[in-house]
């Protein structure tokens, strides 16, 4: 029963097998009094499995993933069965002991148990998988099923397709935020005009940016109303202020539908398939929301009308378009629901001493969220303060939108200039980009020296509501400043408003450049400039799948920080970045699955580059490419592809990177076996693996690594043991095996590392043992476990070891975030 435990997923093709085990536990109920209290148990653990084995193996259809391990487990649990039925039939306590049912049945029991718990770690491994693929949008389009993450409902399904690297990819399925005021009128309507047979066909929702029309929709989409009559033809997608085109969002519908990808010649190709897709998901009627559309989008949308009998289409727009529906205005707040979100978001119960009079007439969520987050928790006095600098200069009021936005940023009296400075850092990324707080650790370590304080500077953001911080996982205090599964969003307004900000010098003198890139087309102002040096120590590039190669020769002399952001299948490193003589951060971010990043051996020139991190990327062959990055410390590899990146190399992966101190894996699906050259890097000091759910095997070379201060090799689920030469590792300090669901023993001179001071084994459910060099350690040690595991070993805990304190934690796998209004 112990060998129960496959590969990720080997639990998706054993639900008959259960199903016959618990219709066998109930047939059987009330026949034998002996048997019947053992009965119960097994019962209650298989009500348990049965909607968990449900969810695995939804989420594993999404994935894509097969189980190529299920054999054995399926043959547990039917020789489970048959002992069940064998149990039933025993008429006295002598023939029960004889045959010895008695620890066959606490055998069985104790592989449901160990079962339940692998089944809920590869859930929360599967589900964040897939949230991180969707979180940046693969083939610039994305698709989620709303029944596994996060509620395990299996009622309905929303998929949500979306422009690249997507805030909104996961604001369709997070839980709605603590409190909503002003959506109760509107939703009703919405219903009206849409869950109507014979109603309108089409909605558009309009309002100005940061009033809420987003979190209407997705509130709609959430209605149980509307869940019923749409079933799981409920579709998001997101056309944002770069549109994504309609063959990749057609295609990625037909993927996460239908499992399969249609090969489309181009866009009138696409819209025959589109309405082929739609019709076959009849007669179940459609629900298709098109969210934040934008003028010049609507040949886009005009793609997606049909007349297909309830086939409905909700549009939400900060523009009316009359071409296609009147629209629909989301009214303000009034007073009561303005004043309810005001004390919410400033943490006020109540006796406030007041808000600022044309804030509450302008009824803006957005705006009324960022005053009450500047004003939260302060003095009465700065209340009072605020509010007659308001009332004494009536003449400046700002008129639009953006303007008293504009205004309540520059106007933050209490944010240090530096907080200023992050918050227009944050334009960096794309519109409605989740953005990696590890990427702006990358940022800001160099360009402010604030490695130690970045998430001071991010919870001063937050406080302010001039951004989002969500952590997807929240179970162990992390002790070495990693950031993996920390993320900001920024509501698409005030990127706006931070661009403009940073825009407003001239462009040879401005700090940070921001360069959006569309159709091939380059900005007349930067061809201007091409001859004369620009000072920015900040430079953003984005470009869209229709840009070239073309660059142009740019002077970025200054030049310390480039984001470069594309959606194209190929890009190659604009030929400028050999004179960014100061470079030292490189940050390349793909919206497509799996970029072919080229000209990757121009970084070789570049001697100050010290931090390089990739995302969505395809590690080019450095046989082909064995340029040294002399000074390079830091590399983080985000959903790469890059076990080819060192096979066959003519030079030593030691010699390629020798002065690396840290290295980042995550979410990287083709990594099996770590290369053993990367144990010859004498300096590194923190290897992180992360996700990789096939790396299956660490080089035994590890030991080499004598400088090492921490080990991560959370959820690599395929990861079976640790080298013995780990024992070398004299410098360790942190080693994290958390949900490496396969190790069952730790080497045994373990107890060799006189430096380890935490040791995370959450969710490691099958390592019951500790080798007894273990309880030798000297050193106080901070040990994570399951509680089970930490109650069997505390029973064996030697009286005379009390530097070692056990703790078990119930983590938060935290996929719910979403900003209060859009």
């Amino acid at each position: 029963m112990a060998e129960i435990f496959g590969a990720v997923g080997a639990v998706i093709s054993v639900g008959k097998a259960l199903g016959s085990l618990y219709d066998a536990v109930m047939e059987v109920k009330g026949n034998n009094a002996i048997f019947e209290p053992t009965r119960n148990k097994l019962e209650e653990k298989l009500v348990k499995l049965k909607p968990l084995i449900k969810e695995v193996n939804q989420l594993s259809k999404l994935l894509h993933q097969t189980d190529d391990q299920a054999a054995d487990l399926e043959s547990e649990i039917k020789e489970g069965e048959k002992l069940v039925r064998e149990c039933s039939k025993v008429s006295s306590w002598n023939i029960y002991k004889k045959k010895g049912y008695a620890p066959k049945l606490q055998e069985l029991d104790k592989t449901l148990k160990n079962l339940i718990r692998y089944c809920y770690t590869a859930r929360e491994s599967k589900e964040m998988l897939l949230w991180v693929r969707n979180m940046t949008a693969g083939n610039g389009v994305n698709a989620i099923s709303m029944g596994c993450i996060p509620y395990h409902d299996d009622t309905a399904s929303l998929y949500h397709v979306s422009a690249p690297g997507s805030r909104h990819d996961d604001q369709v399925q997070a839980q709605l935020p603590s409190i909503t005021v002003g959506l109760a009128a509107p939703l009703i309507d919405l219903k009206k005009k849409l869950l109507n047979e014979n109603g309108t066909s089409m909605v558009i929702v309009t309002a100005p940016g940061g009033c809420g029309k987003t979190l209407l929709a997705q509130t709609f989409c959430r209605d149980g109303h509307v869940r019923e009559k749409f079933k799981s033809n409920i579709f998001f997608v997101t056309v944002s202020k770069t549109p994504p085109s309609l063959i990749l969002v057609v295609q990625e519908l037909y993927k996460y539908k239908m499992n399969m990808v249609p090969v489309l010649q181009n866009e009138a190709d696409a819209a025959k398939r589109l309405k082929q897709f739609l019709k076959r998901l009849k007669p179940t009627p459609i629900l298709m929301v098109l969210d934040d559309v934008w003028p010049g989008a609507e040949s886009l949308i005009k793609m997606f009308v049909f007349k297909i009998r309830d086939y409905k289409i909700l549009i939400t727009s900060r523009y009316e378009l009359p071409k296609f529906a009147p629209p629909y205005h989301l009214s303000p707040l009034n007073d009561e629901d303005a004043m309810t979100l005001f004390r919410h978001s400033a943490c006020w119960e109540d006796g406030e001493p007041g808000i600022p009079d044309y804030i509450v007439k302008k009824r803006i969520p957005l705006a009324i969220k960022i005053v009450a987050g500047s004003l939260g928790r302060q003095p009465v006095e700065i209340w009072q303060k605020r509010l007659e600098e308001c009332s004494d200069d009536s003449s400046s009021r700002p008129d639009s939108e953006n303007e008293l936005l504009a205004s309540l940023i520059s106007d933050l009296d209490y944010s240090k200039v530096l907080v200023k400075e992050c918050f227009k850092d944050l334009a960096s990324f794309p519109e409605d980009r989740m953005i990696p707080v590890a990427a702006l650790v990358d940022m800001w370590t160099e360009l402010y020296e604030l490695e130690a304080h970045v998430l001071d500077i991010i919870l001063d953001l937050t406080s302010k509501n001039l951004a989002n911080l969500k952590i997807t996982r929240k179970d162990v205090k992390e002790v070495d400043d990693y950031y993996g599964q920390h993320f900001l969003v920024q509501h698409d307004l005030l990127r706006e408003i931070a661009m403009d900000n940073s825009s407003q010098e001239p462009i040879r003198q401005r700090k940070r450049l921001f360069i959006n890139l569309s159709r091939n087309e380059l900005p007349e102002s930067l061809k201007e400039f091409t001859e004369q040096p620009v000072r920015a120590r900040l430079v953003s590039i984005s470009t869209d799948e229709m840009i070239s190669s073309n660059w142009l020769d740019m002077q970025l002399p200054e030049a310390e920080v480039l984001v470069l952001n594309f959606r194209t299948k190929d890009y190659a490193l604009p030929t400028f970045v050999v004179n960014m003589k100061k470079l030292k951060v490189l940050i390349a971010t793909s919206s497509l699955n799996y970029a072919e990043l080229s000209d990757f051996q121009l970084l070789g020139l570049l001697t100050n580059l010290k931090t390089i991190r990739l995302e969505r990327i395809s590690i080019p062959s450095l046989s082909e490419t064995c340029e040294p990055l002399r000074n390079l410390q830091k590399i983080s590899l985000y959903m790469c592809r890059f076990a080819e990146a060192f096979r066959d190399c003519s030079i030593q992966i030691s010699d390629l990177l020798p002065e690396l101190r840290e290295m980042n894996v995550d979410f990287c699906e083709d990594l099996v076996k770590l290369p053993a050259g990367l144990c010859d890097i004498v300096h590194l000091k923190k290897l992180s693996i992360t996700h990789c759910y096939k790396l299956s095997e660490l080089p035994n070379k590890i030991g080499n690594l004598r400088n090492l201060q921490v080990l991560r090799l959370r959820s690599c689920t395929e990861l079976e043991k640790l080298p013995d030469s780990i024992r070398y590792l004299s410098e360790l300090i942190t080693l994290d095996i958390s949900d490496c669901i396969r190790i069952k023993d730790l080497p045994e001179d373990i107890g060799e590392l006189k430096k380890l001071i935490n040791l995370n084994m959450n969710h490691c459910s099958r390592l019951q043992y500790l080798p007894e060099s273990f309880w030798q350690l000297e050193q106080s040690l901070d040990l994570v476990c399951d509680k089970e595991i930490k109650e069997v070993w505390e029973n064996f805990y030697p009286d005379d070891q009390r530097n070692i304190t056990m703790r078990s934690v119930k983590e938060d796998i935290n996929l719910e975030w979403l900003p209060a209004f859009s």
